[in-house]
């Protein structure tokens, strides 16, 4: 890792970091805000990725990033995620802080031998601690079909040493990134695409350094009758339908975001349920050996008398992502799908 030597930046010119004070921005710019500060606050956070330099990544997270600082701290990669992952430990292991970018996160499979069997057993061994994040985008709801669509969290969520985050917000974005990247153990950072330059999630985000800790969820509604766990592009699907069964229902919905996979936030989890007495558990991850029904059995342990009804899931279906949009939109969750199903929890 010799090439990957700290620099500031300071005399190198480019784009600036951060948009105009006051103006709302995208959850994508509120991600390279936080990438950005990151790398200036601290000259041994480097990048890692393919197309991330000259390109600025394939959704443009690092636009501008390596005029600014540099090809040694802003390093192009082949298409090789095994090595480049090994290579970011190895950096770890010389007290510098990787960023790497999976330019689609289904491609993670590739290295999911070095992440789990060396990277995040790395800290148990005695080697010290492992600063790696691990960042890319996930999801469907964009046509990408069953190579670019995939939420691949579970196969991630049982192996000890490892952080799983996965923001809904902009303000989350820059928040999540910016603790991650400070973390001194190997964080899975998850960028949901339908959400990096949607309108409606642009906020005005402070100066400050807001940093969102890891393992707190966050309410994103307050309701009395039911809870829906969820996290991700689930939020805002989840707040589609609150609205609607409000409106038609006059039900009181609370939609936890869970913001953290791992560490998962139980408590907050279970103090949402003792109040509401209903779980539902929503996520874009397919239903067999997905973290529904880790929640649901922790819930179980935990607040089992404070049930009303039994936890019910919505998820998508056991299968590929399809590339067809009425397939697509038939097997991922949508709005309908969690009306559904809070309507029967209400009235069981």
């Amino acid at each position: 890792m010799t090439a990957v030597m700290p620099s500031s930046g300071a005399d190198t010119p480019g784009q600036p970091r951060l948009t105009e004070q006051g103006k709302p921005v995208t959850f994508l710019e509120a991600l390279r805000e936080g990438i950005w500060e990151e790398m200036e606050r601290d000259p041994d956070v480097f990048l890692m990725g393919e197309d991330i330099g000259a390109y600025g990544g394939a959704f443009k997270v690092t636009e501008g990033m390596q005029a600014h600082f540099g090809p040694s701290r802003v390093v192009e990669t082949p298409i090789a995620e095994t090595g480049f992952t090994g290579a970011a430990a190895g950096a770890c292991h010389m007290g510098m802080r990787p960023v790497i970018e999976m330019q689609f996160i289904d491609f993670i499979a590739c290295a999911y031998d070095m992440i789990t069997n060396y990277v995040a057993n790395s800290r148990y061994r005695g080697s010290g601690p492992q600063p790696m994040v691990i960042r890319g985008p996930c999801g469907g709801y964009v046509r990408g079909g069953p190579f670019h669509s995939q939420n691949p969290e579970a196969a991630f969520f049982h192996t000890p040493g490892l952080k799983l985050v996965y923001p809904s917000t902009a303000r989350d974005a820059k928040g999540l990134i910016k603790a991650s990247i400070r973390d001194d153990d190997p964080v899975i950072f998850f960028e949901h695409k339908w959400l990096y330059r949607r309108p409606q999630l642009r906020e005005v985000l402070s100066l400050d350094d807001d940093v969102v800790p890891l393992g707190k969820a966050r309410t994103h509604r307050e309701g009395r009758d039911l809870t829906i766990v969820t996290w991700g592009a689930m939020v805002h699907k989840s707040e589609e339908a609150a609205q609607v069964l409000e409106k038609e229902d006059g039900l009181s919905v609370e939609i936890l975001d869970l913001r953290t996979l791992l560490p998962l936030d139980e408590e907050a989890i279970v103090r949402s349920v003792k109040r509401t007495n209903r779980l539902l558990v929503v996520h874009e991850d397919t239903r067999t050996g997905g973290l529904a029904g880790e929640i649901a059995m922790r819930v179980n342990e935990k607040a089992w008398e404070w049930l009303d009804a039994p936890v019910l899931r919505v998820t998508a279906a056991d299968a590929p992502i399809p590339y067809s949009p009425p397939l697509e939109d038939y097997l991922l969750p949508q709005p309908e799908d969690v009306v559904k199903a809070a309507r029967y929890l209400a009235a069981y």
